[in-house]
């Protein structure tokens, strides 16, 4: 039986910065991609090319050689305008939620622009920024607030807001939980993942972090100096990682658990694993 095509696709994707002497290579011919309704998890250490990938899905960086496809279609090389529809097709979550909300803007202003970028008028889109506000688990009062007056969390959660409030296909996630607390981090990957069920969404899910995109993901690409070293189905890369810079990686990860995790189902997880074992 074979798999399905990819939803969003690079192939042998190659970016660079600077000229001359200056010049540098960040990413190698990088070929990955990840079908839709499923989660890429995409990992490796900093400076591995994990973002510079998704700023180069989006247009971000300017792609030196290779392809990235959505749906089949080619977006390298497009223009402004074709480059705008595509973003609200494909929408990127930072790291840094603060620094993608402008500071004088409301919350229900920041979703409202995103809803219609011609008129951020958060009266007159009150229900849609209500309702995507909700979507997040966040309260419809967080519209008339600013971004400073909410904890990393909740800025992160409304990020999300305003990313699904544009209607995109997919999502790009990039280091998104890392500067949060485990009981925070959980609580937004458990997020990701309904709204990546409830929505029919699409995702790409960044992270230095095995422990934390394992918990997310369908399939796991793990990047090295820019190069893709291993990919594969998220449970046979834990399982049985094959490239030793991933043994390495999963060696020095972590253990990731939910809120409420009981010692009583640890003890059937282990018991599951003997019994495979047999």
């Amino acid at each position: 039986m074979t798999s399905p095509p990819y939803k969003l696709q690079v192939e042998d994707l190659t970016v660079g910065f600077g000229h001359g002497r200056r010049a540098r290579t960040v990413l190698h011919g990088v070929s990955t991609g990840v079908r839709a309704g499923q989660t890429l998890g995409l990992v490796g250490e900093s400076g591995s090319g994990k973002s510079t990938i998704a700023k180069a899905i989006v247009g971000i960086h300017p792609v030196r050689a290779g392809r990235v496809l959505l749906d089949g279609a080619d977006l390298t090389g497009l223009g402004r305008r074709e480059l705008a529809a595509v973003r609200r097709r494909v929408q990127l979550v930072s790291q840094d939620p603060y620094a993608s909300l402008n500071p004088r803007m409301t919350v229900g202003q920041a979703v409202a622009e995103a809803v219609d970028p011609a008129r951020a008028d958060a009266r007159k889109h009150a229900a849609a920024v209500e309702r995507w506000l909700e979507t997040v688990a966040l309260d419809g009062s967080a519209a008339g607030r600013y971004p400073h007056e909410f904890s990393g969390g909740q800025r992160q959660r409304i990020a999300v807001a305003r990313a699904l409030a544009v209607g995109p296909e997919v999502l790009i996630a990039d280091e998104i939980t890392s500067a949060l607390d485990a009981s925070v981090q959980a609580e937004v990957l458990n997020l990701l993942e309904e709204l990546r069920r409830s929505l029919s969404l699409t995702m790409v899910f960044i992270s230095h972090d095995l422990a934390v995109v394992r918990h997310v993901s369908d399939e796991v690409a793990v990047l090295r100096h820019g190069e893709l070293v291993e990919q594969g189905p998220a449970h046979d890369v834990y399982r049985a990682p094959q490239h030793p810079y991933t043994r390495s990686l999963l060696a020095s990860a972590p253990t990731f658990e939910e809120p409420g995790a009981s010692h009583a189902s640890a003890e059937a997880e282990d018991l599951e694993e003997k019994e495979e074992a047999v």
